[in-house]
């Protein structure tokens, strides 16, 4: 363990439990600024699917990596930890703590611990594999990966064209299943790590994201998907509430449809979430609320 007197306290949990309004809760008390680990606030021009701090929470505290990249930009779970990783290093020049928050696991991993060398893409397997998925979908593709490789997929995201098309490439160019080159070993860090959960009973949770769901529709997120549209192919916007309108916006489903599968894919992404982070056993878990004991645990 590092003996930095710098700390980095990570805040996870799943989608709609309260995660920013605690962060800023949080980073008042400490006098921190905060550094967004998830893998879609990152990006311009999508602040409700998104759920970004609105613009009284970026005035309540300093944050960083929000709305900073443009949504052509792909940064990967590697491309970020090495952006983020600059950022704290001029952080930590400032304050002895910052605040990570977010619920993107591969994210939060690659900050913390550092990712796996994995081989480079082939561009002309990839271009491959992309042409299939225009032209079969994405299942066929998903079915060789649970073949090659079913570990990965009992805990990944397979409505995600993007990780199915990595895990799968990387199965074909090495002849090994993806899951086994994740060695899971961690990189030393120069400053101490301290990692918070965010859970509540399932139905409240449930609650929240249904409820949440609604606020983002009345804000504008069909309006805002509209604008988006034309970039649906873009790897940020493989993202639940997006996908969901498009099909929408294609005649694939009718409107109530579209609101009721962002609900429910809502809800099966916060249990993925909790299913990842539930397998670190260096978080330590509280009620959204519970500001006291959370701060006794970060000392």
């Amino acid at each position: 363990m590092t003996t930095s007197t710098k700390r980095l306290v990570v805040l996870v949990g799943p989608t709609g439990s309260g995660k920013t309004d605690l962060s800023i809760r949080l980073a008042r008390r400490l006098g921190a600024p905060i550094l967004s680990t998830d893998s879609r606030q990152l990006y311009r021009g999508m602040p409700i699917g998104t759920a970004q701090p609105t613009k009284e929470q970026l005035q309540a505290a300093e944050h960083h990596f929000i709305a900073s990249h443009d949504i052509t930009e792909n940064l990967n779970c590697g491309a970020y930890a090495e952006q983020a990783l600059a950022r704290l290093s001029e952080l930590f020049a400032t304050y002895d703590c910052v605040v990570a928050v977010g619920g993107s696991g591969l994210y939060v991993q690659a900050l913390c611990d550092g990712m796996d060398d994995l081989p480079h893409a082939d561009e002309a397997l990839r271009a491959e594999l992309m042409r299939r998925i225009d032209e079969e979908g994405l299942e066929p593709l998903v079915g060789e990966l649970r073949r090659l490789d079913p570990d990965y997929c009992a805990g990944a995201d397979l409505r995600n064209p993007a990780r199915v098309v990595r895990a799968l490439e990387v199965c074909l160019q090495t002849g090994r299943p993806y899951s086994s080159l994740r060695t899971g070993i961690r990189r030393e860090r120069p400053f101490e790590v301290v990692k918070i959960g965010i859970d509540l009973p399932r139905e409240e949770l449930y609650r929240r994201i249904d409820c949440r769901v609604d606020r983002m529709l009345a804000d504008g997120l069909e309006a805002e998907a509209r604008a988006l549209y034309p970039h649906r192919e873009l790897n940020a916007l493989q993202t639940v509430g997006y996908r969901e309108l498009f099909d929408y916006f294609d005649g694939k489903i009718p409107y109530n449809e579209a609101v009721r599968l962002i609900k429910r894919n809502s809800r099966r992404y916060a249990k993925r979430q909790l299913t990842w982070f539930r397998r670190d056993p260096e978080i330590r878990w509280f009620a959204p609320d519970d500001d006291e004991a959370i701060l006794a645990a970060i000392g």
